[in-house]
């Protein structure tokens, strides 16, 4: 069965373009002109991954990502959008975006994303109740939900990935270009601070209320959980 892929753009160009370059991939494809039809898209085609812009009329792409994740589905977000400033990725990674593209872009780009994000849904088809633990934090692999000190907390698609690595490997120094490499699929090349923001929001999410730094860093290296005795 082909994978399904809603794109959801008002500007013709690139929603033809990237309906005829994903359908040769062998994607099925459906198209949305503005944010009130891309939400009504979704309940209709289900799709297995989202591409959508961030600047629409009526209904930006911002509220579109929010809803969708209200709406309880993890469907892998992938925003496109004209500004690169750092307050514009992050506002988008906060409504729940998975990863995003900077108009404009090379398609071969886009298709290697769009490739890397359905990677990864496939590969979290986890069976049966699992859960992993560290000191207070738990991840629960089937709600996605994290609990820690009994304070259970929502975490979007990317920081589940992200925080169930760093559950996966504790007290292993995981050096930046390996976790760029498992959680998206491929290489930014240095150029992005993706990985920054994302454990800046793992980091506010984790230590809510006043609870001690897990998530540690390690200059020049990368990253680590580890808790005060180690």
């Amino acid at each position: 069965m082909r994978q399904k892929i809603l794109v959801v753009d008002d500007d013709e160009k690139i929603t033809s373009l990237l309906r005829r370059s994903l359908a040769f991939e062998g994607y099925e494809v459906t198209t949305a002109a503005n944010g009130l039809e891309g939400l009504k898209a979704m309940l209709a085609a289900d799709p297995d991954l989202v591409v959508l812009d961030v600047m629409m009329p009526h209904v930006d792409g911002w509220e579109v990502c929010r809803r969708i994740r209200e709406g309880g589905s993890a469907v892998p977000v992938l925003m496109l959008t004209a500004k690169d400033e750092i307050k514009d990725r992050v506002k988008g990674l906060d409504t729940g975006a998975d990863d995003y593209l900077v108009k404009p872009f090379a398609l071969e780009e886009l298709l290697a994303r769009v490739r890397a994000l359905l990677r990864r849904k496939s590969d979290k088809s986890e069976k049966g109740s699992a859960q992993l633990a560290f000191e207070d934090l738990v991840l629960d692999l089937d709600s996605r939900e994290a609990i820690r000190a009994g304070r259970a907390f929502d975490l979007t698609s990317k920081e589940f990935d992200l925080l169930h690595l760093f559950m996966q490997n504790p007290r292993r120094v995981l050096m930046r270009e390996t976790i760029m490499e498992k959680i998206w699929g491929y290489d930014y090349s240095g150029e992005s601070n993706v990985l920054e923001v994302y454990i800046a929001m793992l980091r506010q999410k984790t230590e809510e209320g006043g609870a001690r730094r897990l998530i540690q860093t390690v200059r020049g290296t990368g990253y680590v959980l580890k808790g005060e005795n180690g």
